[in-house]
């Protein structure tokens, strides 16, 4: 890799209200391409792959490691393993990793305790001074996923029949009702407290309720998504705490479970309207179930972040951090949030798609070593894999034909 590339990654995950939202990491590349960096994409996808588990997978125990945050493992962390896993088809990671996850993690109820890690006392276990043993969706939606990918993938029953104890659990347990429709909260916290319910719009993945109506006949995963576009957009459209909307969503949101109004949550420095490291996320689901289902209003949602190409053909660059209204609050230039917007010109603007990951992508891989030229965070790790992996047209739907 050329000395003219200078990748600088440093950061924490700070985690708030049972919910992991991944720290600053500092990035900086140049906007000029080598044009000796050739190679195939698949080379690329696993040779970080094996360079990710070398480095946050613990193989002998199945756990991913945050090692930016003392070592704690997220329900989060075990679901982008587990997702990556059968994507790379690498069963024995995958089985590992599973194995952990329901042996530490696994509540009563089916869903995970989202925080594990070293206690007060010396000994490792949930974190429960921390709030560890409640729940985060995103991540109960997405192990289920990958279990589901799992079943049809190798023909196993025993994943399909986890997913099947999972899957109506989210749907008891997270999922809200609000003048008659579904919403998914952010915990299983919300469905019982008496103030506003808690909401993440990165958490909504339409391509996963698809999948989990195929399974769980009793409860209206149909619902679901539309309630999820509904809302998404409401979010996007909606000035929140701001005299104006970018179009961009938020990353956190509060619901009036009566009336169905949304605002920013009071109280609260982190648990912020602004376009960061949770509501990055969104722009990939999005794009997923439009690769996978062609969903037209996934491609209609996507076509209002507009914002995105004109910061691009403005300044050449995306920061990290804007406020709702599109002031920029952070200058860093993070790899994920480059990947996870590259899911937004890789539906709108596929031109510039190839320029951004040419530019600030492709140019972070060092293909002497297979793995990034500098150790990333843990989530900028894998939000990274999974932008470039959409883009490379590489993550196939494996539960598509399942029964």
């Amino acid at each position: 890799m050329t000395k003219k590339f200078l990748i600088r990654f440093v950061a924490a995950v700070l985690i708030v209200a049972g919910i992991s939202i991944a720290a600053f990491a500092a990035f900086k590349s140049s906007d000029k391409v080598d044009q000796n960096l050739v190679f195939a994409d698949r080379t690329l996808l696993s040779g970080l792959w094996d360079n990710y588990k070398k480095i946050y997978w613990e193989s002998g125990s199945g756990r991913t490691l945050d090692k930016q945050q003392n070592d704690i493992t997220t329900s989060e962390g075990q679901s982008y393993t587990m997702m990556r896993a059968v994507w790379q088809s690498d069963r024995a990671t995958f089985d590992k990793s599973w194995d952990w996850t329901q042996e530490q993690l696994q509540r009563e109820d089916n869903l995970f305790a989202w925080k594990w890690g070293l206690k007060p006392d010396g000994t490792y276990g949930t974190l429960t001074d921390q709030g560890g043993q409640n729940t985060a969706s995103d991540a109960d939606s997405d192990i289920a996923v990958a279990l589901l990918m799992a079943a049809n993938k190798w023909q196993d029953k025993t994943y399909l029949d986890d997913a099947k104890k999972i899957i109506p659990s989210m749907w008891e347990e997270e999922v809200i009702t609000v003048q008659g429709k579904p919403y998914l909260a952010a915990n299983n916290l919300e469905k019982d407290s008496e103030q506003p319910a808690i909401i993440n719009v990165s958490y909504f993945s339409p391509y996963a309720y698809r999948l989990f109506a195929k399974v769980d006949k009793e409860n209206n995963w149909n619902g679901l998504i539309d309630s999820s576009y509904e809302l998404l957009n409401k979010s996007m459209d909606e000035n929140l705490d701001k005299s104006s909307s970018a179009n961009l969503p938020p990353d956190w949101i509060g619901m009036n479970k009566q009336t169905g109004a949304i605002a920013a949550i009071s109280g609260s420095a982190n648990l912020t309207t602004n376009y960061s490291y949770d509501a990055m996320r969104t722009p990939w689901r999005l794009a997923l179930d439009y690769q996978w289902y062609k969903e037209p209003r996934a491609k209609a949602t996507l076509e209002k972040m507009s914002f995105f190409k004109d910061q691009w053909q403005d300044t050449g660059k995306l920061y990290s951090t804007y406020s709702h209204d599109g002031q920029t609050v952070k200058t860093d230039e993070v790899a994920e949030g480059y990947a996870t917007a590259l899911a937004y010109f890789s539906v709108v603007e596929p031109d510039l798609a190839k320029d951004i990951y040419d530019k600030k992508l492709k140019t972070l891989y060092d293909q002497n070593t297979n793995s990034w030229s500098k150790e990333m965070t843990y989530y900028g790790d894998n939000w990274s894999w999974l932008g470039i992996a959409l883009y490379d047209k590489k993550l196939d739907n494996l539960a598509e034909t399942l029964n």
